[in-house]
């Protein structure tokens, strides 16, 4: 990376879609800029960089602009080619593109948004979620990561899904929905990621994560 390159992060501390970009800079070993948003109060620098969604992250890179946190992970890895996070062969990035948008739209939109707004059936929204997760528990037999020996693409995108943000959603409301004994891959992987220096240091802290998780379910709720 040259001197003048320039790289600023626009996230939020338990948004995890802006800390799997950490991730994935850190991974990169590329130098950035963190500039933390209040995503209930927005700042006028966030609506201008990105007036479509008004979300977090946002990436700019020596001035170009990016939002979208699968999209900024694919540029990330075409940049920066140290320590690739796709798969080198098509089908395999394929894949890791399929299993991405999976977690995101499928996991996130029964096992989060289901969950906080059935206020009585958050049994059938366990039940549903958990069916989800077995297909990420097939795709792990057999390895440390989904991305194999090393933290993928994949890896990224799950890890601040399942075990980081979810897990502590559904635990702020005393639900158990990944026991170990239904999801013994899962909890190895897990267990894998916290020996990752990068990984632990883009987990938020936990109570301090619960506090804000139940602050911002009571919102959803409502809105």
């Amino acid at each position: 990376m040259g001197e003048k390159e320039e790289v600023k992060l626009l996230g939020m501390w338990a948004s995890p879609y802006s800390r799997r970009i950490e991730m994935a800079l850190k991974l990169k070993g590329v130098p950035y800029e963190y500039s933390e948003q209040d995503i209930f109060d927005k700042s006028p620098l966030l609506l201008q960089l990105n007036p479509v969604h008004k979300k977090v992250p946002v990436l700019i890179h020596n001035g170009q602009t990016m939002v979208e946190s699968l999209v900024i992970l694919e540029y990330i890895d075409e940049t920066w080619k140290l320590n690739p996070i796709l798969p080198q062969d098509p089908y395999g990035r394929a894949m890791a593109r399929f299993w991405a948008k999976f977690v995101d739209e499928q996991i996130l939109t029964v096992g989060g948004k289901s969950f906080v707004k059935a206020e009585k059936g958050r049994e059938a929204a366990i039940e549903d979620t958990q069916q989800l997760l077995k297909c990420l528990e097939k795709e792990l037999v057999g390895k440390d990561f989904f991305g194999g020996k090393n933290v993928g693409f994949l890896d990224i995108v799950a890890s601040t899904m399942v075990p980081f943000c979810l897990t502590r959603l559904w635990e702020a409301f005393e639900a158990d929905v990944i026991p170990e004994e239904l999801f013994p891959e899962i909890h190895r992987w897990t267990r894998n990621l916290y020996e990752i220096d990068f990984i632990r240091d883009c987990i938020p802290p936990k109570e301090k994560h619960l506090h804000h998780v139940k602050a911002a379910s009571e919102r959803f709720k409502s809105a």
